[in-house]
């Protein structure tokens, strides 16, 4: 018998509008659900109180542009929180896994942040790892992003981290938002191979999730060796989903579930509130728990056309093909500009859905064999004219990569609007910005 723990927030206060997906009836049905079938009341399930997370825990992690103050944080920093509780009582053996209920979601929230984009504005998952990495030295960690969107903004701030072994699989971004997550997207220079891509065809139930599980992803995080595994459990894969075209049930959610089993889980996506989210997220705790999840049985039948399973595997057969053949996509130069080493240059794109901002960057990462490499983002809102920069020495930098991020912290001063400084090895953080000077968080 599991000890597993729950966080609920319904963030009662935030929601994209009344009739918007996005609201918080987005979670009170699930509450309602997994009261009434008694799921609260079984021995090993312990309930916690939600959390706050800090301004210094999110910029760890992640550049807010031009300042914090201009984000609306409050409610994203409690989901954040809870993450952060369950995160602490798995480390300290409180619970053997633990399943987050927390809206709004994170997994499209990057590197940089100009705003709200897929209803996300920081990244709960993210923020969560940096934590438990800082805080109890954990070294690896996988990420298994089962949202039916692709996990674009983890991708984004683990996409030069060795360390970090990122999967989605999601409904293929050339019939869905974001757009992206092809296989050819298999990490930055540094981390090659840690980011795995799987885009799904329209119709993909059950069967063919599972089998994509079993026959690459699972051997995968095998191979890595993590010490932790989180799954970004987005819901909208269900067939009743409004937003997304895909077929997967609740007891097969609980099956991806019983495949992965991670030590935490973070709700992200999920959108049809009545018919599939109460019996999903009971069917997904109920298989973190140790439970029978087979009778989870949502009321409405399945009527979107399936994908043969056969022709499936064929395309997940070309798929693997494909992945293990993309090359490359970024230049290197060394550059008179920046310190001493080789860089790789990777130009980038962020639209800002629900904020309406178009953000244009330069990222680029220091060439090295020792770890992840210093990082120097370049960042402009094309609209506002505002230009930003983010500096990044990561967890476990070698003495070079210090000093190449030290070193552009002080000559990137007073260049921007807002300039911040993410040392990860001592975990400090500072901002520079025209109004205030630097300050540290």
């Amino acid at each position: 018998m599991k000890r597993s723990g729950i966080v609920f927030f319904p963030a009662f206060d935030w929601s994209l509008g009344d009739t918007h997906p996005e609201r918080e009836e987005r979670l009170l049905y699930t509450q309602e659900q997994l009261f009434e079938e008694g799921v609260m009341e079984l021995p090993q399930v312990k309930q916690y109180s939600p959390g706050l997370a800090s301004l210094h825990e999110v910029l760890r992690t992640q550049a807010l542009f031009p300042h914090p103050d201009k984000h609306d944080l409050a409610a994203h920093l409690i989901a954040a929180g809870c993450a952060i509780v369950l995160g602490d009582a798995w480390a300290h053996n409180e619970i053997q896994n633990g399943f987050a209920l927390v809206r709004p979601p994170g997994h499209h929230s990057g590197a940089t942040v100009l705003g709200n984009r897929g209803f996300c504005t920081i990244n709960n998952e993210a923020i969560l790892i940096n934590h438990l990495r800082t805080k109890y030295g954990i070294k690896k960690i996988a990420v298994v992003d089962t949202d039916v969107h692709h996990g674009d903004g983890t991708q984004d701030i683990f996409f030069h981290d060795p360390n970090v072994l990122f999967i989605s699989l999601h409904q293929d971004g050339r019939t869905l938002y974001p757009g992206s997550g092809f296989t050819h997207e298999k990490g930055g220079p540094n981390a090659w191979d840690t980011t795995l891509n799987i885009p799904l065809p329209p119709g993909t139930g059950d069967e063919g999730i599972h089998y994509v599980l079993e026959n690459w992803v699972l051997p995968r995080v095998r191979d890595f060796k993590p010490d932790l595994i989180i799954n970004s459990a987005g819901q909208d894969n269900h067939f009743t989903d409004p937003l997304a075209a895909m077929n997967v049930t609740a007891r097969g959610y609980g099956k991806i579930t019983e495949l992965i089993r991670p030590d935490l889980a973070v709700l992200e996506g999920g959108y049809s509130i009545e018919t599939a989210l109460p019996y999903v997220n009971l069917a997904i705790f109920l298989a973190l728990a140790g439970e029978d999840y087979h009778q989870v049985i949502e009321p409405q039948k399945p009527q979107r056309q399936l994908l043969n399973f056969q022709e499936l595997k064929r395309y997940i057969k070309e798929l693997k093909i494909n992945n293990k053949q993309a090359n490359p996509h970024w230049t290197t130069r060394e550059e008179k500009s920046l310190p001493g080493g080789k860089w790789a240059f990777i130009p980038h794109s962020v639209y800002y859905d629900t904020d309406g901002i178009q953000e244009i960057r330069q990222d680029r990462v220091r060439m090295c064999e020792h770890c992840g490499g210093t990082v120097l983002i370049e960042s402009q809102n094309a609209y506002a004219g505002e230009k930003f920069a983010l500096i990044r020495i990561p967890f476990n930098a070698c003495k070079e990569c210090r000093q190449a991020g030290e070193d552009l912290w002080g000559a990137f001063i007073g260049r921007k609007t807002s300039v911040l400084f993410q040392d990860q090895v001592h975990d400090s953080i500072q901002l520079w910005n025209v109004q205030e000077g630097v300050r540290n968080f």
